[in-house]
């Protein structure tokens, strides 16, 4: 897997990841798998919806996670 690509879910990372945070995963993914760093012109359009569609699906995966022993938004707002 791309090294430049870091986990985003506690307790790596200490909050929750921020949207450029999440973006910037799912271009280092989509640079990955498609062997382009930048696209050609008319390969832009979609790599930029691939980017965009791993980072959607990237922020409902972190979303959805339970991650046992982590603190939770409550947990860190008492804390």
């Amino acid at each position: 897997m791309c090294r430049s690509i870091k986990t985003l879910r506690p307790p790596a990372l200490p909050e929750e990841a921020t949207q450029e945070e999440i973006r910037a995963a799912a271009l280092q993914y989509v640079r990955k798998v498609s062997g382009f760093r930048a696209p050609a012109a008319h390969n832009r359009e979609v790599f930029d919806q691939a980017v965009d569609a791993v980072a959607e699906a990237t922020a409902r995966l972190l979303g959805g996670l339970e991650v046992r022993g982590a603190p939770t938004p409550a947990r860190r707002a008492a804390g």
